[in-house]
């Protein structure tokens, strides 16, 4: 293992032994109609889920290199080849959205229509094929999210990863390491969550030149019961004007597999770039984090069911930890805090 790699999970490793407090998850008053989701890979699953779960509290999302909702319970025994390198068929997602909404299970199906969505597949990629993001376009369409709501970027030729202007290393067609790579569209570096930011809220002001705040850890063990098997912290970066006044929206981040801070330290919720963009808009962004386990080898988010067959629905262990994270930053603030 690469020596820089090493001394990060050291790092990681102290963080996660309890020598440093966390500090509580705020309540900041944040506006609740402006919730959106980004992740990639196993992350990318997750925000679909989150997504389609809580689609009345939802209003868009990001996904690089994930795939349609509910694909590994469709495709079950064959999941890691069709759900990764196949075909999976985006109208039997949505019907199965579809039937979970009608019993119940999440919220109405319909509201997805509304939503605001960016898809990213690297040419290059050589996790998650193309096809299986060409499924989850078929997905939406199926949903009825109409073409100006939807951006689909498959032309880049850039690996499995998040791309970056600010941490990333790596080459664009990269498939490996911190899965941040760096990439030219145009003539010019790709920002990735301007890209994704931009299109869910619309227009954006400049990002910040210099931050008004440093991301801190807080306490999942609050929020997320054993079976979802989720990392004592996570991470949240609250902008300063997020603090002094209430109203601000609300974006989570879900890593790839490999990517929670115990792997790579704060490549993704310090320097992947989402940050300096909050600050400039109003954006309080949350980073749910999942480490490596027995059942959970790669520290990925639960897209297979390793914490229960309720996984994709609202009441799956995962969603609604971070279901809960978000209605906190949701809440009024305690007028007695400081």
């Amino acid at each position: 293992m690469h020596p820089v790699r090493v001394l990060t999970m050291l790092v990681g490793l102290l963080i996660w032994s309890g020598a440093a407090v966390a500090d509580p998850l705020p309540r900041l008053g944040a506006d609740g109609s402006r919730v959106s989701v980004s992740g990639l890979s196993s992350g990318g699953y997750m925000a679909v889920q989150y997504e389609i779960a809580y689609s009345a509290s939802t209003i868009g999302a990001g996904i690089v290199a994930g795939g349609p909702y509910d694909c590994a319970g469709i495709y079950l025994w064959l999941t890691l080849s069709v759900c990764m390198q196949g075909h999976p068929t985006g109208t039997t997602s949505w019907r199965a959205a579809r039937a979970f909404a009608r019993n119940g299970l999440i919220d109405p199906a319909a509201g997805v229509a509304a939503h605001r969505v960016y898809l990213f597949s690297g040419t290059r990629d050589r996790i998650v094929a193309p096809s299986v993001m060409d499924g989850l376009r078929d997905f939406y369409h199926a949903a009825g999210v109409p073409p100006a709501s939807l951006v689909y970027v498959n032309t880049v030729p850039a690996g499995h990863a998040f791309i970056s202007v600010d941490t990333a290393s790596a080459d664009c067609a990269a498939n490996g390491d911190t899965y941040i790579d760096r990439c030219t569209v145009a003539g010019r570096p790709y920002d990735q969550p301007q890209a994704i930011l931009g299109h869910i809220y619309g227009p954006l002001q400049p990002k910040a030149t210099t931050l008004t705040a440093t991301p801190v850890a807080f306490d999942q063990g609050v929020y997320a019961s054993p079976l979802a098997q989720m990392a004592p912290r996570g991470f949240v970066y609250v902008p300063r004007a997020c603090r002094d006044a209430p109203g601000c929206a609300v974006h989570v981040v879900f890593h790839g597999c490999g990517q929670s801070a115990l792997s790579v330290g704060d490549d993704v919720y310090g320097k992947l770039g989402y940050n300096a963009w909050a600050d400039g808009n109003r954006i309080i962004m949350l980073y749910p984090q999942v480490n490596g386990s027995p059942a959970n080898p790669n520290g990925c988010w639960d897209w297979v069911g390793y914490t229960g067959i309720n996984f994709m629905l609202r009441d799956g262990p995962q969603l609604a930890a971070v279901k809960a994270m978000v209605s906190r930053l949701v809440r009024a603030p305690d007028p007695a805090a400081p």
